[in-house]
Order: C-alpha cells, then sequence, then structure tokens
C-alpha cells in the first residue's frame, strides 16, 4: 500500500504549528525542515515545508500563505483512554472555538475530535440512543456521563 502522509497547509506558521503539536503528543518529532531555496514562492531561506511525527504517524506542514484556511469539513480525532486524557487534550487544543459532540478547534484552525476509545461501543450499544443524546448536549465529552447514559 503506498505511504499517505496528511498535509497540512499553513499561512506561515508551520514550523511552530509541528512543535506545538510534537509537545502535545507522545513519541512525537520533528523529522525534518525544509527550507526555501528561493524557487519557491516566499523569502529565501525562510522555512518552507516541516516534516513531523505524532506518536510515529507521519505529517507534513506547508507554508503555502493565506490563501487557504482549514475547515471543519477535515479533522484529526484523538482515542483518549479516559477521562484525564479527555481533558488534556481539550485543554491543549481547544483555544480558538469549541463545537459539540468533542470537537475543538486548535489556535492554528485546525479542527480535532478528542473522544474517548470506547465511543464506538457506546453508540452502538443497546443504549446507544440515550447516549447520543447525552453527547449532543456536550461540547467537551463527559465519559461518566457518557458511560451512565449506556446503563440507564
Amino acid at each position: 500500500m503506498p505511504d499517505i502522509t496528511p498535509f497540512l497547509w499553513f499561512d506561515h506558521q508551520a514550523e511552530e504549528a509541528a512543535e506545538f503539536y510534537v509537545s502535545l503528543f507522545p513519541n512525537s518529532k520533528i523529522t525534518k525542515i525544509v527550507r526555501n531555496s528561493g524557487a519557491a514562492p516566499g523569502p529565501k531561506g525562510a522555512v518552507l515545508t516541516v516534516g513531523f511525527e505524532l506518536d510515529g504517524k507521519r505529517f507534513t506542514a506547508l507554508n503555502g500563505g493565506p490563501h487557504f484556511t482549514f475547515s471543519e469539513a477535515v479533522s484529526f480525532v484523538i482515542h483518549c483512554e479516559d477521562q484525564a486524557e479527555i481533558d488534556y487534550y481539550w485543554n491543549a487544543l481547544c483555544i480558538q472555538g469549541e463545537g459539540q459532540c468533542g470537537w475543538a478547534k486548535d489556535r492554528y484552525g485546525l479542527s480535532w475530535q478528542i473522544v474517548p476509545a470506547e465511543l464506538p461501543e457506546l453508540i452502538a450499544g443497546p443504549k446507544a440512543n440515550a447516549v447520543m443524546a447525552e453527547v449532543m448536549k456536550m461540547k467537551k465529552l463527559d465519559l461518566a456521563a457518557m458511560r451512565k447514559a449506556a446503563q440507564s
């Protein structure tokens, strides 16, 4: 299978964003910084792309200018093991805005879904309607409330 790498377009914050993301996730690192040779638009010597890994998953960030921005049409899901992990990522990433049902927008406008790893089981179980009704009331997900709805 071919290697597929998410490619994120930033105005001018590719290195800053990559450093921020790497600081949040375990087993993460910057792998490569490519500077503009003068052939691409923008200042010669400025950061053009940044390769980085988040827990072993490869990403590339580009300083492409202000032409494109992120939207909620694309998001990254963080499958959290417990409420403490949900709270950690929510507090770190939910800077620009919070949406419903665990969606958060970070300081760069990138959308994240911060969800418990057991979410698929909770919303597919016998009390799926009760769980979904509870989830629809939430911004940051409350795992205890979701579990309670699944058992009611």
